[in-house]
């Protein structure tokens, strides 16, 4: 459902406004209006919590995941 007008306008929002946007939608969805996880997805979700069990060390802060994320990208 893309309207030319509301498209048009949205387009002119700066990225950053787009993803303030885009966060302020998502948090506009309900939980259980989220579509079901499939079950290939439930299979990694339980795959990596059984590996974190394993192996709690290898496990690495937020923190430091961002860090090198955005400095990937710069």
């Amino acid at each position: 459902m893309r309207r030319p007008e509301l498209w048009a306008e949205l387009m002119e929002l700066t990225s950053e406004e787009r993803i303030d946007l885009v966060e302020d939608l998502w948090d506009s969805i309900a939980p259980e209006q989220l579509p079901s996880l499939t079950p290939e997805q439930m299979q990694e979700i339980e795959r990596r919590d059984a590996e974190h069990l394993r192996n709690p060390g290898r496990a690495s802060k937020w923190d430091d995941i961002k860090a090198r994320l955005l400095a990937r990208f710069k």
